[in-house]
């Protein structure tokens, strides 16, 4: 049981971490990216490229990824989110949708189909550690655990207590009312965008150690998209209980009925969730009148 527990969080650990990302972008712009998954996948790749290139340097290579990661979502925001301001917000949600498409079929140009071990890239075996007589965690387990309590903890009290955390929730409540106090909302919504590809990085790296990396990996981002939808797209804090109870549910299911059939749970939670709260856990009613 006890190792059961653990194995649960630990996935529940990394939908948390691969779902920030939706969170973040939707409470800041009510834009849905429907691309991070691609992006998840694409900093797995980050990581598979960059590291080897510094001859091993792990932390040198992963901070350079975030690096790449933060250029790259100001890359997105200016090229592509910016200029569809004021438009429908259907038009930003359909050009994600083609941003994926295009991410997935360069990745697959320029890596192939063939899955890839980032744990050759980093350096680091994903060794079994023994925490207690019956839970035995490996190394990127536990690394996954402490990733998510440092990111989702991180972006909390960045918003609660830095200046610019604090402009991103104004202007997460209404972009009009900020400008008018002299936030800049341009530049906020980059930072936001860099921010969540940040986290995308780091669910992609570690997604892509413990599993593989492959250009089918952004995949995930669909379970990760069930979290952030049952949490409340724009909750940060709904991300905890959602994330627990997708993986214990998707787990409980693939260990104790069929791995096939826990496929489906995360979908199956988010549809249920959809039909009775539409919202999500901790989410607001008044979200979704305003859609």
């Amino acid at each position: 049981m006890i190792q059961f527990i653990a194995d649960s969080l630990v996935l529940a650990c990394l939908y948390a971490l691969a779902s920030m990302g939706f969170v973040i972008i939707y409470r800041s712009s009510r834009i849905l990216n429907l691309a991070h998954g691609e992006l998840i996948m694409l900093g797995g790749y980050f990581g598979f490229v960059i590291i080897p290139l510094l001859g091993g340097i792990t932390w040198a290579g992963v901070i350079l990824a975030f690096l790449c990661s933060f250029v790259l979502g100001l890359l997105l925001y200016f090229l592509f989110i910016r200029p569809l301001m004021g438009e429908p917000l259907f038009a930003p949600i359909m050009l994600t949708i083609g941003l994926s498409i295009m991410l997935k079929g360069i990745a697959g140009f320029i890596w192939g189909a063939d899955p890839r071990m980032l744990t050759l890239s980093l350096k680091i075996p994903d060794a079994p550690h023994q925490i207690f007589t019956d839970l035995i965690l490996s190394t990127y387990d536990i690394a996954i655990i402490f990733a998510a309590i440092f990111f989702l903890g991180g972006i909390l009290l960045f918003l609660k207590y830095s200046r610019l955390g604090i402009q991103m929730r104004a202007a997460a409540e209404s972009h009009l009312l900020a400008s008018q106090r002299g936030i800049n909302i341009l530049a906020i919504l980059a930072l936001t965008w860099s921010i969540a590809v940040i986290t995308a990085t780091a669910a992609g790296i570690l997604y892509g150690a413990s599993v593989n990396i492959s250009p089918e990996t952004g995949l995930v981002g669909i379970k990760a998209l069930s979290v952030a939808i049952v949490g409340g797209m724009g909750s940060i804090v709904g991300i905890i209980p959602a994330a627990l109870i997708v993986a214990f549910a998707e787990y409980g299911v693939s260990r104790y009925i069929g791995p096939e059939l826990s496929e489906i749970i995360p979908m199956a939670i988010m549809l249920l969730v959809l039909l009775i709260r539409p919202w999500g856990l901790l989410g607001t009613k008044e979200e979704v009148e305003r859609l």
